[in-house]
């Protein structure tokens, strides 16, 4: 398909077909478990695609007034806003954008709460929860780890809600199972279960990877399904940011040089790890390279780097059957999710294009960067 097709490079391409075959398959489990489910922008904000979700969901979740903002003007629709802390002079924009703001702490919630009973349409107020519970394992993605400011603590909890709590949100989980979401409802209902009759909703965050080929959706369903039927007041809600991009598209870039050093030979191309795929770096992660093959069948094997001068812009080490050359095309699987919405232009950088892959295999730029968008973001 690509060889095919004239794709600048570097260039992020999200393909349409994929894209939609996941949205499909959200919008079903949304149907069938009788949720909703929304879109957090965190993991994916590519906004001239919005069009398109919009015809599998509605809504979208934000962390700021830019997240509220986009989901007003672009998802056409109200927010649920969560931000760890919110300021005097952010809140009166996060109200009007939202129809459901989650407070990190009990004193976020009493200072602004009797704010949102100001605003010209009714906004649903909750608390997060911190259920000292998570998977996780990468601590930087841990929400529950020890001291974490993430939620309210079962032990800092009054005993009764004040009035104007009108939803739990808890959010531990990170591309995780729906077995992992199994064993965090359990605790929910072990450390919370008190709490619940009084709530209208429950909002189960993001991290539910139920796209991945290997996601058991059926558990899913009938998890939800079992849970609501023991709390058939409850409102559930799910926003998961990389199950929406997962598998959706890639980062193609191209081979610019290839230096030896020790015997190491590094593959260095036209794109960086820090400035454009930064998570494999926090993560840390390796992503597929398409061509590349396991250790026992590749005859030469490469380290990639990136074109920033930070020495840790590298990973590896890849293999391939053949060896790589100036002008080789190396393709980035699973670029699109946590990439875009990531992105700096650390050493200014270019910022790759993005474009989107229709279904009839025309591409469309979506957005290209230029010198104006690096200058303008130092003054």
């Amino acid at each position: 398909m690509t060889d095919k097709l004239q794709i600048p490079s570097p260039c992020y391409v999200l393909e349409e077909r994929l894209l939609r075959n996941n949205l499909a398959l959200i919008k079903r489990v949304k149907e069938q478990a009788g949720v909703n489910i929304i879109l957090a922008f965190k993991a994916f904000a590519l906004w001239k695609v919005f069009p398109i979700i919009r015809e599998y969901i509605d809504c979208s979740t934000a962390s700021s007034i830019h997240e509220a903002r986009l989901a007003f003007e672009e998802m056409k629709s109200l927010a649920h806003t969560y931000a760890p802390v919110y300021t005097a002079t952010d809140f009166p924009l996060i109200m009007r954008y939202s129809s459901h703001i989650t407070f990190n702490s009990m004193a976020q919630f009493e200072k602004f709460y009797p704010e949102t009973l100001k605003s010209d349409h009714t906004i649903s107020c909750g608390l997060r929860i911190n259920p000292a519970y998570s998977p996780v394992k990468t601590e930087l993605y841990n929400p529950a780890s020890p001291g974490s400011r993430m939620g309210i603590v079962k032990e800092l909890l009054p005993n009764v809600l004040p009035e104007g709590v009108e939803g739990f949100h808890v959010h531990v989980l990170c591309e995780s199972s729906s077995y992992d979401l199994e064993h965090l409802l359990s605790v929910i209902e072990e450390r919370f279960g008190e709490y619940l009759p009084a709530l209208k909703w429950l909002n189960l965050g993001g991290g539910h990877l139920m796209t991945r080929k290997d996601y058991d959706t059926a558990h899913l369903i009938k998890l939800l399904h079992d849970f609501k039927q023991r709390h058939p007041h409850l409102k559930i809600i799910l926003e998961p940011g990389s199950a929406f991009a997962w598998q959706t598209g890639f980062l193609l870039t191209t081979v610019q040089d290839v230096v030896e050093n020790g015997g190491i030979r590094t593959a260095l191309i036209d794109a960086s790890f820090t400035c454009h795929m930064p998570d494999c770096l926090e993560m840390p992660y390796q992503p597929e390279i398409r061509g590349s093959v396991d250790k026992e069948k590749g005859k030469y094997s490469y380290r990639i780097g990136g074109n920033s001068c930070l020495s840790g812009d590298v990973i590896g080490d890849w293999y391939f059957e053949k060896p790589l050359n100036v002008g080789d095309t190396i393709i980035f699987e699973d670029m699109l999710h946590y990439t875009t919405v990531k992105t700096n232009m650390f050493n200014g950088i270019a910022h790759p294009p993005i474009a989107l892959l229709h279904e009839n295999d025309e591409l469309e730029i979506l957005r290209q960067f230029g010198y104006d968008d690096y200058k303008n973001r130092m003054c």
